[in-house]
């Protein structure tokens, strides 16, 4: 286990889904990777999330993902660049989504052009 939750979190994810897993446990929380998961659980990448904050663990049941990662290094992009590092990380044009943390909270990377706002890119999946 490294420091960064949100990394360990979407690597445990992934590594479920490759395994054919339906539901998983994470151990460790923080309210981004809450606010991923919000985000996910909108666009049905995951189907539902449970929190139990007695045991500080979240269980997630995993809906239809093929590929979710947290981006590394932490890119601060404003809002010319967001285009560049979509065609970086997601594999088509209307396939994917980035979630990028702005002033106004995390949101994804369609609607950071459409209010024309930059922020630090957090992670993506498809």
């Amino acid at each position: 286990m490294s420091q960064d939750i949100v990394a360990d979190a979407l690597n445990m994810i992934r590594n479920a889904k490759r395994a054919r897993k339906e539901t998983i446990k994470i151990n460790r929380i923080s309210n981004l990777l809450i606010g991923i998961l919000k985000i996910m659980k909108q666009k049905n990448t995951i189907r539902k999330y449970k929190i139990d904050s007695r045991g500080k663990t979240i269980e997630v049941t995993i809906g239809e993902l093929n590929e979710c990662k947290a981006i590394k290094p932490r890119f601060s992009v404003d809002k010319t660049q967001i285009e560049k590092y979509r065609r970086r990380y997601l594999p088509s044009r209307n396939f994917g989504t980035m979630i990028v943390s702005t002033n106004k909270g995390l949101i994804t990377h369609e609607e950071a052009q459409e209010k024309k706002i930059g922020g630090s890119l957090i992670a993506y999946f498809y």
